[in-house]
């Protein structure tokens, strides 16, 4: 290793040992029992011809052996591919194909361990502990996202990427060693990543991970755990305050909840200030940037409400002429596996999100999206991805997918189909599983046209549809 700060590995070093670093289920990890569990691991990678460089794709319960695996490569200089773990057998197939991992970690019940050369996690327990030199240009993570051409897209950080923005997220939230953070996201997903291994990580936090998200566990272990932040999409914490059992006295440890994604209303934030008693401010980021704009935890609570907060650090937005924001920083990956995309989306050291927003002395609020991308519960979904499963029902002649407002996900998959026969939504849900799609991309309301609003230019007018749907629920 060599011992540059900008480096996962140093990252992690500098932290303080604890008792409770991780906790899960019945598990309470120190620093230490986790450096032994992380050794073993990287030395069973290495059993299997694991060195720097090499690619290692996994699908993995919320838990300690998805940590440990990110771990472990980065001790070798291996680049983890996370997948998600509701990920089906046709998106793990296009991300297989793109990634070209040399070896895959599986789990029972997970699509992935269907593979015939997957290994479990209990199979690469090794003694000997193994690292290798790591530089912060390496890269250190393939993480996929859904892309507006209905592929998914894999997106490369490098180490230096994710370790800046782990050492400035714990600067703009104000985080401490003594800080308790629930994460019941994936830690596949970005922000799991991030708030749930690499800031704890850092800081010698504690971490409470969740298998899988319900409100009244969490209320448990806010209480029982004494969590201090949190960080999420709107439904985590529309969840916790609409359950039976929540009671202010439940989650009076919480003190900062920063939330993402679409339906964080200034209501939301209002709401969440009063009935949880803690800052509550919103934040804009993806995977490609992450947590790229927030407010700063003593900001002035009415643009916390308001905005999606400022860039912080070295890093700057603007917006062009077609009011698409940009953004540039240290935290950008450095592209996607596919380089005309990147070439397309990286530009002169900018990163073109495809989201529209408004700039004011700097404060930035998110007002749309170029792309078609619905954001349910915190996911991006491709809608042409939909669209695409949809239109190879035998059927179905045409569908468009779109995003309905939901109270609860913030939105959710809503699609307008003209088909030839009958075709329902128990008919829609058996189709995406015999295809092998992701549960979350599943639509959950369908309405059948005879045909469909058409712009100018002879495109489908998806702002119509999605007025129609505004209507029928108002």
């Amino acid at each position: 290793m060599t011992g540059d700060p900008h480096t996962l590995t140093t990252l992690f070093a500098a932290a303080p040992d604890r008792p409770d670093l991780v906790v899960h289920d019945d598990r309470r990890l120190s620093r230490a029992d986790l450096t032994s569990l992380t050794s073993g691991v990287a030395g069973g990678l290495a059993a299997h011809g694991i060195g720097r460089g090499d690619r290692v794709a996994f699908q993995l319960p919320v838990g300690v052996d998805a940590l440990v695996v990110y771990r472990a490569c980065w001790s070798l200089g291996a680049v983890p591919v996370a997948l998600h773990p509701l990920a089906g057998s046709a998106q793990l197939d296009e991300a297989l194909a793109r990634a070209e991992p040399a070896l895959l970690v599986g789990a029972d019940g997970f699509a992935l361990a269907d593979r015939p050369t997957v290994v479990e996690v209990d199979d690469l327990a090794e003694s000997a502990p193994i690292t290798a030199p790591v530089d912060p240009t390496d890269d250190a993570l393939i993480m996929f996202t859904s892309g507006s051409g209905g592929t998914p897209k894999g997106v490369v950080h490098t180490h230096a990427s994710l370790t800046y923005k782990a050492t400035e997220s714990i600067e703009v939230h104000g985080l401490t060693a003594d800080d308790v953070v629930l994460m019941p996201a994936p830690l596949a997903h970005v922000s799991g990543l991030l708030h749930g291994v690499l800031v704890p990580g850092a800081l010698g936090a504690t971490a409470v991970l969740m298998s899988r998200w319900e409100p009244g566990a969490a209320l448990d272990l806010i209480e029982s755990e004494g969590v201090t932040w949190m960080i999420g999409p709107p439904t985590f914490f529309i969840g916790l305050m609409d359950h039976r059992s929540f009671a202010a006295d439940r989650v009076s440890s919480l003190r900062l909840v920063s939330s993402g994604g679409a339906g964080v209303t200034p209501a939301f934030v209002e709401r969440a200030r009063r009935e949880l008693g803690a800052v509550v401010k919103r934040a804009y980021g993806s995977t490609e940037a992450p947590t790229i704009t927030t407010s700063h935890h003593d900001d002035p609570p009415e643009r916390m409400a308001t905005t999606d907060g400022r860039a912080f650090g070295e890093s700057a937005v603007r917006v062009d002429e077609r009011g698409e924001l940009w953004v540039r920083g240290p935290e950008l990956a450095r592209g996607y596996l596919d380089p005309a995309r990147t070439r397309e989306c990286f530009v002169d050291g900018w990163f073109r999100t495809g989201d529209l927003a408004t700039i004011d002395d700097g404060w930035v609020t998110i007002t749309g999206r170029l792309g078609d991308r619905i954001i349910r519960g915190g996911e991006n979904i491709s809608a042409s991805e939909v669209e695409h499963h949809l239109e190879a029902h035998p059927t179905i002649s045409q569908a468009v997918a779109v995003a309905e407002p939901d109270d609860r996900l913030g939105e959710r998959v809503a699609v307008f189909v003209t088909t030839s026969g009958p075709f329902d939504l128990a008919a829609c849900r058996d189709w995406f599983a015999r295809r092998g799609a992701a549960r979350f991309i599943t639509p959950e309301r369908i309405e059948i046209v005879d045909e469909f609003p058409m712009l100018a230019s002879g495109k489908v007018d998806r702002a119509a549809l999605r007025e129609r749907l505004s209507r029928r629920s108002a």
